[in-house]
């Protein structure tokens, strides 16, 4: 397996723990019988900061996931996989391991600091394949 493709690897289940951790927020915050439940209802009383936090880091992951796997796929259908692909991957991976504490733990700049180094690795990985 590629670099690349264990990076991804690793981003998807980096994504289950991020949707696991919405999933416990949410029960701590409204309990099991309606988190468990088919959610027809808004929420019993308001979900807390954290866990509004840990569901736009979620969802900002999805977007992001999206782009990390064309610049994969593209990267590695084409045998365009080098070092520096290979950097840019893992540097996707790590700031997207960080995104999420500095989201919930609400580090302004922070947060759009690490999320522009993840665009930026994955467009680069985009770019290299093309050139």
């Amino acid at each position: 397996m590629t670099p690349e493709l264990t990076a991804l690897a690793l981003a998807a289940l980096l994504q289950i723990v991020q949707l696991g951790l919405v999933g416990w927020s949410t029960s701590r915050d409204v309990g099991p019988e309606w988190s468990g439940g088919p959610r027809d209802t808004p929420p019993p009383k308001p979900l807390s900061p954290r866990t509004g936090r840990l569901m736009r880091a979620s969802s900002n992951h999805f977007e992001g996931l999206a782009f990390f796997t064309i610049a994969v796929a593209v990267t590695v259908l084409s045998d365009q996989s080098t070092a520096f692909t290979a950097a840019c991957a893992w540097v996707y991976l790590g700031a997207r391991i960080l995104y999420v504490p500095a989201y919930v733990a609400s580090i302004g700049m922070t947060r759009s600091l690490v999320w522009t180094v993840s665009f930026v690795a994955t467009l680069a990985m985009i770019l290299a394949a093309l050139f």
